[in-house]
């Protein structure tokens, strides 16, 4: 029995980004099960399928695999290379990982995720500029140490996978992350980040709450979104 992968709108939830890339570039079969975001809060209609009401959710048969970390947890149990198998490389990833799951919060409330726009800001305040640098340290770290192409050497891993929200703000938002911007340009032209790309480009609807986020984040210079 296939898993179901059950995500939200592909221009807005970078959290469903995750699992879902994970999934696709290692060619771990499921079912794209989409629920389109209603509202700030979905509670009432994503607690159908989700004990927390909110996405990423993984289904296995009857067992119910929800939060992007313990969706990918879940799968590095049951197939090869989610993680590095160097184990400084794999220890390397999962602190990142770790980190990313936790952490970047100016990141994510003033640079949120929207696929098909392009944004300019400001100057940086200090916490955003914070994340910043430290992504820019991370990945250089990474790609210097593991020697690339991906974050922790010669394959794609999770670690990839859950800072791939990021590449996509890098472009959004033009934000500066020095020599990792070779990482971030083959991100986005992985054929898996271009069909989500262009799943998101496709999506008709909107949802006012992040549609007022991404207005808020700075000046709405190009909008690449179907009509």
């Amino acid at each position: 029995m296939a898993y179901e992968l059950i995500t939200a709108n592909r221009n807005y939830s970078s959290w469903s980004l995750r699992p879902w890339l994970l999934m696709k570039v290692l060619g771990i079969a499921f079912n794209d099960r989409v629920e389109r975001f209603t509202g700030a809060d979905n509670w009432d209609e994503f607690r159908r399928f989700s004990p927390t009401g909110q996405v990423p959710v993984l289904r296995d048969g009857a067992r119910t695999v929800w939060d992007s970390l313990a969706i990918t947890m879940y799968l590095a149990q049951r197939h090869d290379s989610v993680w590095p198998l160097d184990e400084d490389a794999s220890a390397f990833a999962m602190s990142a990982v770790a980190e990313m799951h936790g952490s970047f919060s100016a990141l994510r409330s003033q640079c949120p995720m929207n696929v098909g726009v392009r944004v300019r800001k400001g100057a940086l305040d200090r916490a955003l500029a914070k994340d910043v640098s430290r992504l820019k340290e991370m990945f250089e770290m990474g790609l210097d140490r593991f020697g690339g192409p991906w974050l922790a050497g010669q394959d794609f891993c999770a670690m990839d996978a859950f800072y791939a929200p990021v590449a996509f703000r890098i472009r959004t938002y033009s934000l500066d992350i020095g020599r990792a911007q070779e990482w971030a340009d083959l991100m986005l032209a992985l054929p898996a980040m271009r069909e989500w790309e262009d799943a998101a480009l496709a999506e008709t609807w909107r949802e006012d709450s992040h549609e007022a986020e991404i207005g808020a984040a700075g000046e709405i210079v190009e909008d690449f979104r179907a009509k």
